[in-house]
């Protein structure tokens, strides 16, 4: 069960780097295996995307299963994530390549307000599941399956890239006035001594169900 008395406003100021150790491109010794990321053009534009008339109406809560962003073949399932005991976000096994997770006390994905999805860029034998999250355009679409049978559809917004130090909590966590979804992994380039640097985040709004 969810405890939405903490809702988004629990991880505020709280990254996922727990998702971003870079273990394959240390395996490798080889950063030409970077993922790809997000060019200015997939930013969010001053007037601010998504905005129109397109926002479908909010679903009731319902707990989702799974997601799938076609046009960068993601096929995924996903699992409840908590907090850790020092307040970050938790994250999926790191050898379960193809499992993403949602934050389970906060908006489940339709609903009104800001879901949260964040999974591995990679693990120590190569890709995991958002590993090619920064080559995704404006206007893709993700789908998301709910526990109660119906599919949310949400239009990406914007793909963004942000430093650990200076990521916009407000900006990615803040509640939303519709159904939103924030896509979550590591980028901004990576150090052998740290890791990859900061976040990708996709900002998407609901557009559909069925």
């Amino acid at each position: 069960m969810r405890n939405r008395g903490l809702g988004n406003t629990a991880i505020a100021g709280v990254t996922v780097m727990a998702l971003c150790s870079g273990a394959w491109l240390l395996h490798s010794g080889n950063e030409t295996h970077a993922p790809p990321q997000p060019s200015a053009a997939q930013a969010r534009s001053a007037q601010g995307d998504g905005a129109g008339r397109d926002a479908a109406p909010a679903l009731p809560p319902s707990p989702p299963d799974r997601i799938r962003i076609p046009s960068i073949r993601v096929d995924a399932p996903l699992m409840g994530l908590a907090l850790t005991r020092t307040g970050s976000l938790d994250v999926p096994p790191a050898a379960k390549k193809n499992l993403a997770g949602w934050y389970e006390a906060g908006t489940t994905p339709g609903e009104k307000g800001t879901a949260i999805v964040a999974g591995h860029v990679d693990n120590a034998e190569g890709p995991a599941v958002f590993y090619d999250l920064g080559a995704l355009g404006k206007g893709s679409a993700i789908e998301v399956d709910r526990r109660d049978g119906s599919v949310a559809v949400f239009t990406v917004d914007a793909v963004e890239v942000y430093d650990a130090k200076g990521f916009p909590d407000e900006k990615v966590y803040g509640a939303a006035a519709r159904p939103e979804l924030r896509v979550i992994t590591c980028g901004g380039g990576y150090s052998r001594a740290t890791g990859y640097r900061g976040n990708v985040v996709v900002f998407a709004h609901l557009t559909g169900s069925r």
